[in-house]
């Protein structure tokens, strides 16, 4: 283990720790530890994985001495057991056999490219997962959720006083009433608001985003744009809409949506169009009529699919 994966699991089990005190009370500095970097809530939860097993591998608190008559003031109590921290450090760690997010209140829904999946929260929340997509979610709390990669849409009931929020990477969208879709890939994350507003990174850019919205962040920066509310989340009606979309992006968005394996020449993915892309489970049908759509080929390699400049044939 790296300097830096040490450092994250030493501040981890001091959060873990603190957070299994009755008079915790720092939820709020938890909160920007937590969100600070997605490595800190990995390790975090793979310590409270164990949490069943910390009574067996933490000694007991010692019982207080009587404080002599004559001597002033009342014995102090240790600090959150944090007392031989070497060595309960490396009971935690050897106690950790269990994978990452094995606790029982949050769970994982994870999709295959292709497979859709809906969920309905208790709060009245629905979520609908496009493919090749994880999501982590909570059943104490079901104002969060987190999109580690892939695509999902959400219909929130608004609640001032609880928003719910949704961590993607390093960032935060907190809505305010809203229906929105985010896709969070391995360099960018878009999101686009068809009704209410989300707001971006609340306790930083703090970025309203009202309905007719959009942001994205990939290797260019962060960028706000208008988008179409009933282009959001399109695929749920098997269609994919854009204005002036990369097809990069677009290649992205057809491999999730219909589970197939594609690859994109360098200068195709430059390209950029606008239009709607019907979807159907045939990809050569598909391609028949999408690759010229976007002024490309598309040709079979095995179970790969090319999309490639021209308009040329398909095969």
């Amino acid at each position: 283990m790296n300097r830096a994966g040490a450092m994250t699991n030493e501040e981890a089990m001091a959060w873990v720790i603190r957070t299994r005190d009755p008079a915790f009370t720092d939820w709020d500095g938890f909160t920007v530890w937590l969100e600070s970097d997605p490595a800190n809530a990995e390790a975090y939860d793979v310590l409270m994985a164990a949490d069943a097993d910390l009574d067996a591998i933490i000694p007991p608190e010692p019982v207080a001495m009587p404080v002599p008559a004559n001597d002033v003031g009342v014995p102090q109590r240790r600090p959150l057991r944090w007392i031989g921290g070497g060595a309960i450090a490396a009971a935690l760690v050897a106690a950790v056999s269990v994978g990452m997010m094995n606790r029982a209140d949050i769970y994982t829904v994870t999709t295959r490219p292709g497979e859709t999946r809906s969920i309905a929260l208790d709060d009245g929340t629905r979520i609908e997962v496009n493919g090749g997509t994880r999501l982590r979610l909570d059943r104490n709390d079901t104002r969060f959720a987190a999109l580690d990669s892939g695509e999902a849409a959400f219909t929130v009931r608004h609640d001032a006083a609880d928003p719910f929020r949704v961590t993607v990477g390093k960032a935060v969208f907190e809505d305010a009433g809203t229906v929105f879709n985010i896709v969070h890939t391995a360099g960018a994350v878009r999101i686009g608001v068809s009704e209410g507003e989300v707001i971006y990174n609340p306790g930083a850019e703090a970025i309203s985003l009202p309905a007719g919205r959009g942001l994205t962040d990939d290797a260019q920066g962060l960028r706000v744009m208008d988008v179409a509310p009933a282009a959001v989340a399109s695929w749920r009606q098997g269609r994919l809409v854009y204005a002036n979309a990369a097809v990069s992006d677009i290649s992205d968005d057809i491999g999730r949506s219909l589970g197939i394996a594609l690859r994109t020449t360098p200068g195709a993915r430059a390209m950029r169009f606008t239009g709607t892309i019907r979807l159907d489970r045939d990809p050569a049908r598909f391609f028949a009529g999408a690759a010229p759509l976007m002024g490309l080929s598309a040709v079979r390699q095995g179970d790969t699919w090319l999309l490639k400049e021209g308009d040329g044939p398909q095969s």
